[in-house]
């Protein structure tokens, strides 16, 4: 097992720690407690989860550590069994952790009474999962609103709040309408608006949107992003696919066997994988998509007058059709200043270094991207 990579850049000093979890277990099966009592080291998480394993337990969380920041998107991957989505049940207690800190707002929310974690789960905190979970009998308006009645709210704020996350998610026109005569998309909405209208500080999202056709996927991740572009949520999203991570994440973290294997912006990953296991996840990835214009300077080129600029962090695929136009090259910015410029021929030459099969591991790590909306 590879150690544990954490390539993530600097963040603002204004990007503040939301949810903080710490060196978190969950075992199931057995005793667990031997295993970490003050006689065993849990120095080596990797040999500790073997031994638990020949012991005939389970250790589906192993010693996993992250942070996820104010109005960031943290996602996080694995193959099925990884231990992704027991991560995120034990950040909202709906698995209790065996060991380890979950700190919301810099309060442990495994000290929190049953009580106390309710009334959190129903003002701090919004679970969107892949099983909509609509009430049958209820129409779309009724099914937004049953969580707002649970808070005993009065009737004209919990009327606002539902008309107004039905309008957020594009739902107006269907509030009378039953589960049953809606599409997969649509009840999608519903669940994302329901889950919007207590307005959470925290945001769990697993696999929403895997059981969708890949065109109301596409338009789903779109609505996220508008929607994550307006409120700025802190979100843990679970994903398995690679693709909408690029899409969405700010920072990732992927797992394997219930370990961190690497966290970083996506294009970390992609860039400089720590291991085989994530270059396996990130091997189908267009590299137009992941390669910025910081990355492919042409070093035999200089900025001329009249030369068209843009943002040096601009990805390759939106450099492509300028650059079809402008053989002459393209002036990459930054704080104002050109940092270089960006030819037809050192992006062929970006992508043919990466097509052979070389991992570019000379390129520069990419800052995360915050707040990014749907284009």
């Amino acid at each position: 097992m590879s150690a544990i990579h954490d390539m993530q850049a600097p963040l603002p000093d204004a990007a503040q720690v939301k949810l903080t979890c710490r060196n978190v277990w969950k075992v199931y099966r057995g005793d667990a407690a031997p295993y970490f009592d003050r006689n065993v080291s849990t120095d080596d998480a990797g040999g500790l989860a073997r031994r638990m394993r020949a012991d005939g337990a389970i250790p589906a969380v192993v010693d996993v550590s992250f942070d996820v920041h104010v109005g960031e998107i943290f996602v996080i991957m694995g193959l099925s069994g990884s231990g992704k989505s027991t991560v995120v049940r034990c950040l909202s207690r709906l698995v209790e952790p065996t060991r380890g800190e979950v700190r919301l707002d810099g309060e442990d929310l495994l000290r929190k009474s049953a009580k106390e974690l309710i009334d959190i789960r129903r003002h701090k905190m919004g679970m969107v999962f892949q099983n909509f979970g609509l009430l049958p009998h209820l129409n779309v308006f009724d099914n937004i609103a049953f969580p707002l009645s649970l808070q005993d709210l009065p009737v004209p704020e919990r009327n606002e709040r539902v008309n107004r996350v039905i309008q957020l998610v594009g739902l107006e026109g269907r509030e009378t309408s039953y589960p049953r005569q809606l599409s997969g998309g649509q009840q999608q909405r519903v669940g994302i608006a329901r889950s919007l209208a207590v307005e959470p500080e925290l945001w769990f999202l697993d696999e929403p949107f895997s059981a969708l056709d890949p065109l109301i996927r596409r338009q789903m991740q779109d609505e996220f992003l508008r929607i994550q572009g307006r409120l700025k949520k802190s979100i843990v999203f679970i994903t398995h696919d690679f693709l909408e991570a690029l899409r969405i994440a700010d920072r990732m973290m992927i797992m394997r066997d219930g370990m961190v294997v690497q966290v970083g912006a996506p294009s970390d990953l992609i860039l400089n994988p720590a291991d085989d296991y994530v270059a396996e996840f990130t091997e189908d990835v267009p590299m137009v998509r992941v390669l910025k214009a910081a990355n492919v300077l042409d070093p035999s080129r200089t900025e001329t007058p009249g030369m068209p600029q843009r943002d040096a962090d601009t990805t390759v695929e939106d450099l492509l059709p300028l650059l079809a136009s402008h053989p002459e090259g393209i002036s990459m910015m930054r704080d104002g200043a050109s940092i270089g410029v960006v030819t037809d021929a050192s992006v062929i030459s970006a992508l043919a270094h990466d097509t052979h099969g070389h991992r570019r591991t000379d390129l520069p790590a990419q800052a995360p991207h915050h707040g990014r909306e749907a284009t």
